[in-house]
């Protein structure tokens, strides 16, 4: 199951960091064991890494007007996998 969570506003030209945190209740005391952050074309991952709890993305590029889903794919260590996307939109700040 995807679970979006919300969208976040990028101007083109920007680096732009967000964090997901997936220790809102989901983990329930498991820690991530991996994170696969999930781009599409048009937009650039620059990085990404975790803790145990958190997932931080970096992203650059995108064409003004457009929309982008960004998915965060985790594994737990109790074996559950989920993914948390977000919207990413592109406008002129």
């Amino acid at each position: 199951m995807t679970y979006h969570i919300g969208a976040r506003i990028k101007d083109p030209n920007a680096v732009d960091k967000f964090t997901i945190d997936w220790d809102d209740g989901f983990l329930a005391g498991a820690t991530l064991l991996s994170s696969t952050v999930i781009v599409p074309a048009g937009i650039t991952l620059d990085s990404d890494t975790n803790d145990n709890t958190t997932v931080t993305v970096t992203l650059s590029g995108g064409t003004v007007g457009d929309e982008y889903t960004v998915t965060n794919r985790i594994s737990t260590s109790d074996g559950r996998t989920d993914d948390r996307s977000v919207r990413v939109r592109i406008l002129e700040r």
